[in-house]
């Protein structure tokens, strides 16, 4: 019989011996070992060498996230060049066509309320969506692909797993959170990969943290039109995709930081370990890619915002013109989160935007949008300029579009995610908490945010 002296002993052992810098030591160890081995018996490839060679590079301490950001960083720079010309043509295209329809329509004394719903409404809305979305979709989309293809993102998960370890998560949660830039609700179901059912409820919470694909709209958009305020041409594009970076980079700290508090609390529990095998680096089929990333990532997105937004285009048009008294529809729900909204840095409208973008975060900004110009900013669609002065006709600074890309950074899931955590967790209690914790910490952030900017008189 063991009395509980040895006990404890034995139990300080084994916590010991599963140190997390023991088991690393012994993992290197057999690798180095085995390695060894194989180069007396097995000849090497040259692309194989090369593969290793290039992950002492990619996984290093020392350039492992350096060279993480600096992709990142290209990608967006290339997104947001790439994007401006097209989506200030495809505005132009839809502005002209704009024009057309109200001839034809005034040729065939068509109502002007029938106008005003399929033209003002579901048409100028629609073309919004596709002049602000499409460009910087089809260009970020299959980038992205590219890099997953060849083989680039099991590195980044390997550069993360240990600081998800610290925050008291599993290393398979990095692999996790990289799904969710694509989308948080496929991202949900990622999840399944996490053997342990504590570690696993940690990464379905803290999931909603990084932007997924309709987020990414939102940020580029809002960085571009108002962030970079003094800067133009290749010096303004470096400095939006140094903007989007450090948005990435918050919503992985809030991710980590989020992890650990409910590892301290709600989720106690011993952090568990596995090995990460790197796949080698493969050449991807360049093309072949490219138009899949498009087809099925870009195309996708862009279909399910049109699908929701053109019906939203015309609720929110007959919202704005249906009165309850000397006021309409919608500046009744306006005005109700009006005060809220103000206080968190933003407004009415854009707080009615994300209640009703519930059910995909694609259809934010087009709500936002066609509520706008339902107020009387009826501005026909000729480039991205004319929406910035939407915006700032409506009241917007700095700080409006900073807190709204925050807000759209941290709120809650979209509809489609918090129906597959309930269908994953099986729990009421975790879906709401889902729900629940990341839009007090959006409350929280952006209004403290306005709070120092008009303590300090920034606005």
């Amino acid at each position: 019989m063991l009395n509980h002296n040895s006990l404890k002993a034995i139990l300080a052992e084994v916590n010991e011996v599963s140190n997390e810098d023991i088991r690393d030591e012994i993992v290197s160890d057999i690798y180095t070992k085995s390695k060894s081995l194989c180069k007396k018996v097995v000849s090497q490839q040259p692309a194989m060498y090369r593969s290793d060679k290039l992950d002492e590079i990619f996984t290093s301490r020392i350039w492992g996230f350096p060279i993480m950001l600096i992709m990142l960083g290209a990608i967006f720079y290339i997104t947001i060049a790439g994007a401006n010309v097209p989506s200030d043509m495809i505005a132009s295209l839809f502005g002209y066509l704009e024009g057309k329809l109200t001839i034809l329509f005034e040729t065939m004394h068509a109502p002007e309320w029938l106008h005003g719903i399929l033209v003002l409404g579901l048409f100028r809305g629609t073309g919004w969506v596709i002049s602000v979305m499409l460009p910087p979709m089809a260009i970020f989309f299959p980038i992205f692909a590219l890099l997953e293809n060849y083989g680039y993102l099991p590195r980044v998960a390997f550069n993360m797993d240990r600081l998800f370890k610290r925050a008291g998560g599993h290393g398979k949660q990095s692999l996790t959170m990289a799904m969710g830039f694509g989308c948080n609700a496929a991202a949900i179901l990622s999840t399944r990969i996490i053997e342990s059912p504590r570690e696993r409820m940690l990464a379905i919470l803290t999931n909603n943290f990084v932007p997924c694909n309709g987020r990414w709209p939102t940020l580029i958009l809002l960085a571009s039109l108002f962030m970079v305020t003094g800067f133009s041409g290749a010096t303004g594009t470096l400095v939006t995709a140094g903007i989007l970076i450090g948005f990435v980079m918050l919503g992985v700290v809030v991710t980590l930081t989020v992890s650990w508090v409910l590892s301290k609390t709600a989720l106690k529990g011993v952090p568990t370990h596995y090995t990460l095998e790197l796949p080698p680096f493969r050449k991807p089929k360049f093309w072949n890619t490219i138009l899949r990333a498009s087809l099925d990532k870009a195309w996708y997105v862009l279909k399910r915002a049109v699908i929701v937004a053109a019906p939203a285009s015309i609720l929110t048009w007959v919202f704005a013109n249906i009165y309850v008294g000397d006021t309409s529809i919608l500046m009744h729900f306006v005005n109700f989160l009006d005060p809220f909204g103000k206080a968190l840095g933003m407004d009415g409208f854009i707080m009615a935007a994300f209640i009703l973008g519930l059910p995909a975060n694609e259809i934010v900004i087009p709500i936002l949008i066609m509520a706008y110009l339902s107020q009387g900013a009826m501005l026909e669609i000729e480039d991205l300029s004319k929406l910035k002065q939407v915006f700032i006709d409506q009241g917007w600074t700095w700080l409006t579009a900073l807190n709204m890309m925050l807000f759209s950074l941290l709120h809650f899931p979209c509809g489609t995610t918090l129906v597959n955590i309930y269908k994953e967790t099986k729990s009421p209690k975790w879906t709401f908490m889902s729900f629940l914790i990341p839009t007090v910490i959006a409350i929280g952030v952006t209004w403290l945010t306005a709070t120092v900017a008009r303590a300090f008189g920034w606005v």
